[in-house]
């Protein structure tokens, strides 16, 4: 498929990308952020929500900073793979994504930033018109959502990003940069609930950084991961927890690739406080698994996948104690 053409800006700081999005804001113009484009530029080449600029961070040396308490966005997923400098929870996630090539491109940034997907969605621009498009790519057209019909107010395409849930269960603060100024919040609030809208980032922001308090050091995580093949595949379940040995409270669990958004599951655990044996951790996960919402858009179905959350998260929960 032939890539569409567009206008590639290569800014070398972060100030410089800031000074490019908001020239291109002023002037009307559409454009995307890309580094190592491994999701951005397939999408691309089947024609999906294209864009005539695209603002490449790869150049940028600030984001590329690695170290316990902090990682940039531009980091490499196979330099996060290998890495003794950050939470071994991450190292493992990180090996999980795709495969060795792409982990050699993907970002940290990119995979937190990850399109959703969908089965109406990611297909080519021929297919895609074939079925008169849908809500998420509807070329003008104002066509429904295929997943749930008759409705295009809200699309439900997958997040399927690994690292989200572990950062999530680390407890990661995100930075984000833009014509605005500077943004911090915990990554769990980065994402929404909407397949298109996917995240909070406004007009000409981007992803910088994500830091850790000084106790990330103390905790023991496990991320297990569903999916079809034991290589490439994005996860179709993915559960991640955390806790500082002998402190029941401080056990985090984030889990993705079964809605529109990775969860973090707080209420769940505050609920299931004394999580101290076989029998509350199996509690424990099924709650976590009543609370997730699967739908029919991904290669293994929804039923299936909302199950096999209770058995990755209590496998997850069995590792670290």
């Amino acid at each position: 498929m032939l890539m569409p053409a567009f206008e590639l800006h290569k800014p070398v700081s972060i100030e410089e990308a800031v000074a490019l999005a908001r020239d291109l804001i002023d002037s009307g113009q559409e454009f995307d952020w890309v580094s190592g484009g491994t999701d951005l530029i397939p999408n691309y080449k089947w024609h999906i929500n294209t864009k005539p600029h695209v603002i490449s961070l790869a150049g940028i040396e600030e984001m590329k900073s690695l170290s316990m308490t902090e990682i940039g966005a531009g980091v490499k997923l196979s330099q996060l793979e290998v890495s003794d400098e950050i939470h071994p929870l991450l190292k493992t996630a990180a090996g999980k994504v795709a495969s060795s090539l792409i982990r050699k491109s993907a970002t940290l940034g990119g995979n937190i930033c990850l399109d959703t997907r969908c089965f109406w969605y990611n297909q080519s621009e021929d297919w895609r018109r074939s079925i008169e498009w849908c809500h998420k790519a509807d070329c003008g057209t104002g066509a429904d959502c295929r997943v749930i019909p008759n409705q295009n107010t809200l699309c439900v395409a997958t997040y399927q990003g690994d690292m989200a849930a572990s950062l999530i269960s680390l407890g990661a603060m995100i930075t984000l940069v833009g014509p605005d100024g500077i943004r911090e919040m915990p990554i769990e609030d980065f994402f929404e609930l909407d397949g298109m809208k996917k995240n909070v980032l406004q007009k000409g922001e981007f992803v910088c950084k994500v830091t850790f308090s000084e106790e990330v050091s103390k905790r023991v995580g496990a991320y297990k991961k569903l999916r079809v093949r034991e290589t490439w595949d994005f996860p179709e379940a993915g559960s991640a927890a955390s806790w500082i040995p002998g402190d029941l409270s401080s056990l985090r669990i984030g889990t993705t690739g079964i809605e529109s958004i990775p969860r973090s599951h707080c209420k769940e655990i505050e609920q299931h406080a004394n999580w101290n044996d076989e029998d509350s951790i199996f509690e424990l996960s099924q709650a976590v698994q009543k609370s997730v919402k699967a739908v029919n858009n991904t290669i293994l179905s929804p039923r299936y996948r909302k199950a096999m959350v209770s058995v990755l998260t209590r496998r997850a929960i069995e590792e670290i104690i």
